[in-house]
Formats: C-alpha cells, sequence, structure tokens
C-alpha cells in the first residue's frame, strides 16, 4: 500500500482475508452484519489501525443523511455571533448533528458561496443568519426542499421556520430607559439597511418619542454602512453633537456601532454618562472594561441558538409540519449609562 494513499475497503478485506463485501457489511451494519462476532472484531481491529476513513459522501448517497447541518453567520468576528455559532455546535451534538459554519461578512455574494459549498457536501440543513438581499438564496433552498430556519433575522415575505427577538419592542424599552432616565434629545445609530429587524428598531425607537410626546429631528437618526462604519460613526456623532441643538443621548442599534461610538466619545473627551447617556443594544466583551457600566438589551443568545436547533431537527425529520415563527423577549439591563447626571440637570 502506497504511503499517503487513503486506506479502502480493498485494503482492509486484503489484510484480513476476506471479501470487500464482508468488511462493507461490517463496517457499514455493524451489529446487524450477521457476521460473526470474533471475524467482525478482527475486521474493526484491522480498520482502526490502517486507520481508515469511511467516504462520508458515499454513505451519505447511501442514507440520504449526512449528520451536518450548516451555519452561515452574519459576523464571526462579532461576539454575538460567535457565541451563537458556540450554542449551536453544543445543541446539535445532541441531536447527533456536526456543524459546519461560515461567515457571511454580511456580503449576499459570500452567503451564496457558502450555502452552494455546504450544498455540495450535501449538509442535511441550514441555520442562518440572512444577510441583505439574500431573499433568493433562502427561496431557491426551499425549491430545493432542504430544511432552512433563520435565526436573528428574517423575510417576513418568505414562509421559512425562523427564530428572532421582538426587535421592535426591544428598541422601544431600550429608548424608553433613557425617557425615564429624563432624556428628551435622544439620537440613534443604525445601519444602512433593508433588513427587518434593523427598520423594527427604528421603528421603536420613533415610536418612543412619539408617544412620549417627544419630537424627533431627521438628524437626529443616522443610518451607518457596514463598510464604512469607522468614519460614518464620527460624521453621524460629530452631527448629532453639534450645532445648536444637540442630542443628549444615543441609542445603539448594535453593539458593534457602539464599540466604535465609544471609542470616539473618548477621542473627543466626553465621558459617560455626564456629558452624554447611552443605551446599547446587544451585550459586548469590551463593555466589561469600560470604566462606566452600560445599559445595554440583552438577547436570549442561548434560547435563540437552542430553538433554531431544534426547529432544524424538527423540520429535517417532518418536512411537512407546519412553517414555526419563534418570538423571543429581550431584557433592558440597565447600568450607570443612562442614568441623568448631575450635571445636565443643574
Amino acid at each position: 500500500m502506497k504511503k499517503n494513499r487513503k486506506v479502502s475497503l480493498k485494503d482492509i478485506a486484503k489484510e484480513v482475508g476476506v471479501s470487500i463485501a464482508t468488511v462493507s457489511y461490517v463496517i457499514s451494519k455493524g451489529k446487524d452484519s450477521r457476521v460473526s462476532e470474533a471475524m467482525s472484531a478482527k475486521i474493526r481491529e484491522v480498520a482502526k489501525r490502517l486507520n481508515y476513513q469511511p467516504n462520508i459522501i458515499a454513505q451519505s448517497l447511501k442514507s440520504g443523511t449526512t449528520n451536518t447541518i450548516g451555519l452561515i453567520l452574519a459576523d464571526i468576528s462579532n461576539p454575538f455571533f460567535a457565541n451563537i455559532a458556540r450554542v449551536v455546535e453544543d445543541e446539535a451534538t445532541k441531536f447527533n448533528y456536526t456543524v459546519i459554519f461560515g461567515s457571511s461578512d454580511e456580503r449576499t455574494d459570500k452567503s451564496k458561496q457558502l450555502i452552494d459549498f455546504l450544498s455540495s457536501r450535501q449538509v442535511d440543513g441550514f441555520i442562518i443568519v440572512p444577510s441583505e438581499g439574500s431573499e433568493q438564496q433562502i427561496i431557491d433552498l426551499k425549491k430545493q426542499n432542504i430544511p432552512v430556519v433563520l435565526i436573528d433575522r428574517f423575510f417576513p415575505e418568505i414562509s421559512t421556520d425562523y427564530v428572532i427577538i421582538d426587535n421592535y419592542k426591544a428598541a422601544y424599552s431600550g429608548v424608553g430607559e433613557l425617557i425615564e432616565s429624563g432624556h428628551r434629545k435622544i439620537g440613534m445609530l443604525a445601519y444602512a439597511s433593508t433588513l427587518f429587524h434593523m427598520e423594527e428598531r427604528i421603528r421603536g425607537y420613533k415610536t418612543a418619542l412619539k408617544n412620549n410626546d417627544l419630537r424627533f429631528e431627521p438628524h437626529w437618526l443616522e443610518k451607518i454602512e457596514y463598510s464604512n462604519i469607522k468614519e460614518q460613526i464620527e460624521q453621524a456623532i460629530d452631527t448629532m453633537l453639534g450645532g445648536d441643538d444637540p442630542v443628549d443621548s444615543l441609542f445603539f442599534a448594535t453593539n458593534t456601532l457602539a464599540i466604535y461610538g465609544l471609542k470616539y466619545l473618548e477621542k473627543l473627551q466626553l465621558k459617560i454618562p455626564d456629558d452624554i447617556a447611552m443605551v446599547s443594544f446587544d451585550e459586548g466583551e469590551a463593555f466589561d472594561f469600560y470604566y462606566c457600566p452600560l445599559t445595554h438589551i440583552r438577547q436570549p443568545l442561548e434560547e435563540m441558538a437552542k430553538n433554531a436547533v431544534r426547529s432544524l431537527a424538527n423540520r429535517i425529520e417532518n418536512p411537512d409540519s407546519p412553517i414555526q415563527g419563534i418570538y423571543l423577549s429581550a431584557e433592558v439591563v440597565v447600568r450607570k449609562s443612562s442614568s441623568q447626571s448631575i450635571k445636565r440637570q443643574a
């Protein structure tokens, strides 16, 4: 046998002195192979010694399953999505699934590449954090009868299983915390995106102002391009804090936006909450090292990820079951950053 060549059933059969069919029965059927226990044990011992690795693709063609699922995240460098990946992987193990994951980096072309690649590997289904403009990719998966569950975001016009939070309610509550603390000029930094979850967060912000008889100024809402966060965050904060009518607080639609915002506020030597108050959507590990404990909206990340795996497992096992949409509630964690400062009260 040549060095570095992959060990085959033929190699094992030759070593043991039996037919390839006998080896195949033992490897694929185990105790149901009807081969004597002594011979089965010998075949397994030789297979282990030769480091035989079964052809997963070939097995999947026979069984129709690979016990793998594809997980496509928006940005694996974001701790929020990294933690989702960890929980999905742990939960999938309970259902005997292995997870193969990738990051779309919020790009539709990369999302499609990942879907095509994972589909070619015969994954049994997908859990996807969809990027903007990826609707057709989800539709195509459904046309191919490939199970898919959307997590964190979804497309209301596409009938799919999904697990999300009530983004409108969460944003409304986050802005409400600033209002209850006495703030009246609240700015929001969001992504320039047509994704439903971002539109819902903006709607929650605007409605919270309206329902509390607070005015909204167009320049108090700034939409940031994902590809140019640092520069546009700085411009947005300059716009909101400059002029004769500056905001007294900021609501960040994501933790990434909040981190870039905090860096710039630090550069401007503005203190939180003395000079400007803030609330952020999502937690961030960087928040733990900031001098001022930050009020944030905590999403039930673990519950989201576990529900997504369970929904996908159910869809794989019961392809004709009714579509299931799961809405979860988020929690506003109140800390010092949203409080009304003595300086502003004076």
